[in-house]
């Protein structure tokens, strides 16, 4: 070490000796940093690419690069310093957050982020790299299952029992499930789940030109109503 890496390196830890920070640490903390602001920035690009919610929200998914970036800079301090982390369990066990969850894959994006956070501030990256890997194939093959078709809800009323047995002959080789059958002064209402391949609601048009049907509804149904 010649005198110039000396004197820098004297005046680093000068200035970090009162915090009880090291060079060291500054370093692996700078690394740190670097590693959740990019893996952060990945998941928000895989939350945009296999988003298949109604509207898209710019907000959240930038939510989910601070929300890697504050994970790691707060587990780089607990582990820093033992006064600060019982600091911050006091402070942050009195915080509520509000923010209701609408879609279960949203909380599932928001506990990677957290969890790329801890990993990287732990200074496992092969062991981030890995989890990266594996949900990314997770999220592909579940965004691939929910192409294989589209779910619709349908409602009708109805009367008469023949007309209820053309509507069930109607569905053809579709996938479907009856949820529900009420009979109200002589007029049915069945809901029927059903699963469409190739996207084709024309049998609801030929179940809507039924003798004894009065109304149809479909609802296309993924996770949470929407029209």
């Amino acid at each position: 070490m010649n005198t110039n890496d000396y004197f820098k390196k004297s005046i680093i830890d000068l200035f970090t000796a009162n915090s009880g920070i090291t060079l060291d640490f500054v370093i692996s903390a700078i690394i740190a940093m670097l590693f959740a602001i990019i893996l952060g920035f990945l998941i928000q690009m895989i939350y945009r690419h296999y988003y298949g919610g109604v509207v898209y929200s710019s907000a959240f998914a930038m939510s989910l690069v601070g929300m890697t970036i504050l994970t790691c800079a707060l587990t780089l301090a607990i582990s820093s310093n033992i006064v600060i982390s019982l600091g911050m369990v006091g402070a942050l066990s009195i915080v509520r957050y509000r923010t209701a969850i609408k879609d279960p894959v949203d909380l599932l994006y928001l506990f990677w982020s957290i969890s790329i956070g801890i990993i990287v501030a732990a200074g496992i990256y092969p062991l981030a790299i890995l989890t990266m890997i594996v949900m990314t194939v997770l999220v592909h093959v579940f965004y691939i299952k929910k192409k294989v078709g589209i779910i619709y809800i349908l409602v009708v009323h109805y009367e008469g029992d023949d007309t209820g047995a053309e509507i069930i002959k109607l569905f053809g080789n579709q996938r479907y499930q009856i949820r529900s059958k009420t009979l109200r002064k002589g007029v049915v209402e069945l809901t029927v789940e059903l699963i469409s391949r190739q996207g084709n609601i024309a049998f609801v048009d030929k179940i809507d030109a039924l003798d004894g049907v009065k109304d149809v509804s479909l609802i296309q149904y993924n996770g949470e109503y929407n029209g």
